[in-house]
């Protein structure tokens, strides 16, 4: 199966570093809907209803939602535990074959019994359906599924693959009704059945509707409002702050600039009417380097990039600090993460060492030097920050570097034949392990399309880390994995974002629902 070519989008709902409040609680505000129910506003879109295809954000909060999975992981925590399942267990030494015990009275919304022979049609489907849309690229590793009986669902691994559990934890182990799914094909009409907290009433270009799911039994807490409606602001964020300002929506999440964030909390401040609510994240963004480039493929060219950026400065002017400095390819709260490139590099900017690292290539000259961007699907102000990297390049007299933004589907097809020297790439986790940060981008087939390989990573290192059911016994190789990465630059990580939602009147329990996880939940959200 080819690597899918294509990120996730990586939310980059902006606000401000300091002074932020982190209760869910306000005095005045929203109307949204009536007392017990919640409205929710984003500015992505859900891309699909269908497990089988949808890939991105918006998708997969309606699918953590609607849908259940084997295992889900607890608000705040990064082990999955089991949902759909009573239990699961690698029943081997190699972490090869993972077995699955179904909870007994399981049931679809609708009323149809939930057995293995569901789930397995649900992987099987994912993986015949292959859309390129989709989460099938998750589970290059899955060679088989069986359900030897209803309540037993045994899956059978052609490599061995620790984060096996986490992955059927995700979006991708959405389980649905094999009486309402085509085994050959993707569901057109919008709707979804599943086994979740939620059922999907309606949905719309403009909003869907959801409401709590009686026949649900897993282990998400019991809804706190009677139903949710998540509209739809298609990209525009302006429309999306003055929904929240107008009390139109109860919360608005994923979307939001760090101006119109700055905006907002002055206005909390001077009446109190909304709160801007920060919670942790695993989203990074990254420089990529494609190494068969005349000019990028040239590692002192990387080096002296990776000596002239000012991460500080860049999140400070563009993102007002709405975002951490990222020096390694797995982020901070990740197991696995160190800080390689902050030791290889620094984290102030050196004119003299970029320098040097031209001139041990042989190079004198001013290096020319366009950087690519896309305007909106890794954050509205991803132009922005590329003017200000071309900014910082130029500054030390060493560059002539100019920024070309260009659509997102002929950005992906120029990445894909080569035509870029330097691109900027955003990743929202699939989940919350080091090898989501890792295999994708450096194992064989990754999606960066940048002409890179390392033996080691893709022989020993990678292999070796998923074969690891214990993951804290990961640190040594994957400090190696990093480092290896920081001394070769196929990548320069930028920064590693943090979550906001900002929410009107006397709106609850969003604490619950930003961490590293990405899982929106919301059967935490509560109005009163």
């Amino acid at each position: 199966m080819n690597m899918r070519n294509q990120w996730p989008v990586l939310p980059i709902v902006a606000g401000l570093a300091s002074g932020l409040l982190t209760g869910c609680g306000t005095q005045s505000g929203g109307s949204g809907g009536d007392a017990s129910s919640v409205v929710l506003g984003m500015s992505d879109d859900v891309l699909s209803t269908d497990p089988a295809a949808g890939y991105d954000p918006g998708s997969w909060l309606l699918f953590n939602n609607v849908f259940q999975s084997l295992l889900s992981f607890p608000k705040g925590g990064t082990e999955p535990e089991p949902d759909a399942a009573k239990e699961c267990s690698f029943s081997d030494t190699k972490t090869q074959v993972y077995t699955c015990t179904l909870k007994d009275g399981l049931t679809f919304s609708n009323g149809d019994a939930l057995t293995s022979e569901d789930v397995k049609f649900s992987f099987d489907r994912m993986l015949k359906i292959n859309d390129d849309a989709g989460p099938a690229i998750m589970f290059p590793m899955l060679g088989k599924v069986e359900a030897p009986d209803a309540k037993t669902v045994v899956f059978r691994l052609k490599t061995p693959d620790a984060t096996f559990p986490s992955k059927l934890a995700s979006g991708a182990g959405s389980i649905v009704d094999h009486k309402e799914y085509d085994a050959d094909g993707l569901r057109k009409d919008g709707g979804a059945i599943g086994s979740g907290p939620y059922k999907l009433d309606s949905f719309g270009d403009d909003q869907a509707v959801f409401s709590v799911n009686e026949n649900y039994r897993g282990t998400a807490a019991d809804a706190r409002n009677t139903g949710v409606t998540l509209k739809f602001f298609g990209g525009d964020q302006k429309a999306l702050k003055q929904a929240l300002l107008a009390g139109d929506i109860d919360i608005a999440y994923r979307g939001l600039t760090a101006d119109d964030i700055s905006d907002i909390q002055q206005s909390a401040d001077a009446d109190a009417s909304v709160e801007v609510v920060e919670g942790s994240s695993a989203e990074v963004q990254h420089l990529v380097f494609n190494m068969d480039d005349p000019v990028a493929g040239k590692l002192g060219v990387r080096q002296a990039i990776a000596h002239l950026i000012d991460r500080e400065a860049l999140i400070k002017d563009v993102y007002q600090g709405t975002a951490d400095p990222l020096y390694s390819i797995i982020p901070a709260g990740i197991t696995g993460h160190n800080t390689a490139y902050f030791d290889r590099y620094g984290a102030r900017p050196s004119k003299a060492k970029a320098a040097a690292a031209l001139a041990d290539e042989g190079i004198t000259d001013k290096v020319e030097l366009t950087l690519w961007s896309t305007p909106s699907r890794y954050g509205p102000a991803t132009d922005q920050e590329l003017e200000t990297i071309a900014a910082q390049l130029n500054a030390s007299g060493l560059f002539d570097a100019d920024v070309q933004s260009v659509a997102f589907d002929q950005y992906e097809k120029d990445i894909a034949d080569g035509k870029y020297g330097v691109y900027v790439k955003g990743w929202v986790p699939d989940y919350p392990d080091a090898d989501n940060f890792t295999s994708p981008f450096f194992g064989e087939g990754n999606v960066l399309s940048n002409n890179y390989t390392n033996t080691t990573i893709t022989g020993t290192l990678i292999p070796r880390t998923a074969a690891q059911s214990d993951r804290t016994a990961t640190d040594t190789d994957y400090g190696q994995l990093q480092d290896i990465v920081a001394e070769q630059l196929p990548v320069l990580p930028i920064w590693q974002a943090k979550q906001y939602a900002v929410v009107g009147e006397n709106v609850y329990g969003l604490e619950s629902c930003l961490d590293a996880s990405t899982v929106f939940r919301f059967w935490e959200l509560s109005k009163g």
